[in-house]
């Protein structure tokens, strides 16, 4: 049975599987491909609308509980080039 995460974006409840698992690397988001690396995660759907209601809603900072700004290109990089495929 796969796991159920809610998406910090949309706020919709999805499998595992189909999110993507976001780290705080010292000042910048990080997807973690593996879902294994430290520390607390957020659930995305891998979407730019469900990305930009995130940093929309600062979702970002409160789920990851973190208090100083993210640097999120690397995380926008890479679901634009998602979105394009």
């Amino acid at each position: 049975m796969n796991p159920v995460r809610t998406c910090i974006g949309c706020r919709l409840r999805a499998p595992q599987s189909s999110l993507l698992r976001v780290v705080a690397r010292e000042s910048e988001l990080v997807v973690d491909e593996t879902a294994t690396l430290p520390g607390r995660g957020a659930w995305l759907h891998p979407t730019t609308a469900c990305f930009q209601d995130a940093l929309r809603r600062h979702a970002f900072g409160r789920a990851l509980r973190v208090t100083s700004s993210m640097d999120a290109n690397q995380l926008e990089n890479r679901l634009n080039r998602l979105m394009d495929n």
